[in-house]
């Protein structure tokens, strides 16, 4: 389990394109997106928020090598991105599912973030901090997002 209550929403499933690309793959994210803005627990922060369009969404994301999904994806459901030192899960249970996720979804699935790893930059979905990663194969998705306040 990669999710924590009220910081890490995870979702998961089968595309229903019958060709799915990153554009479906923006759509479920936006959905996410749509219940953490909904969650008792961050309305205060998002009242006004305004959900990024699919299109904003796509934009933002820069693709990860396979190789770096698992243990980007363990540190988005581990690691505190306002406070690094302070961990939200146990990070060996979360490499070992993540690492189960990146081998379900297979070698030809691809990855995404909306961390800018040339820069280090990120590319905020909300006006919270947020981090993203992302994958997809030809049948299913994985979404996996870390949301924090200041």
């Amino acid at each position: 389990m990669l999710s924590t209550e009220w910081r890490v929403y995870v979702s998961a499933g089968r595309f229903t394109e019958r060709q799915p690309g990153i554009g479906e793959l923006a759509a479920h994210t936006r959905e996410l997106l749509g219940l953490i803005a909904a969650d008792e627990a961050w309305a205060r922060y998002l009242a006004s928020y305004e959900l990024i369009s699919a299109l904003g969404i796509e934009s933002a994301l820069e693709r990860i090598a396979v190789r770096d999904a698992a243990e980007f994806m363990a540190s988005v459901a581990t690691v505190d991105i306002v406070w690094p030192s302070h961990h939200l899960m146990d990070p060996d249970g979360a490499r070992r599912a993540a690492r189960r996720v990146v081998a379900l979804l297979g070698d030809s699935a691809a990855w995404w973030t909306n961390h800018d790893a040339e820069c280090g930059a990120v590319n905020g979905l909300t006006p919270v901090f947020d981090s993203l990663v992302a994958g997809a194969n030809d049948e299913y998705y994985v979404l996996v997002i870390q949301v924090a306040d200041d």
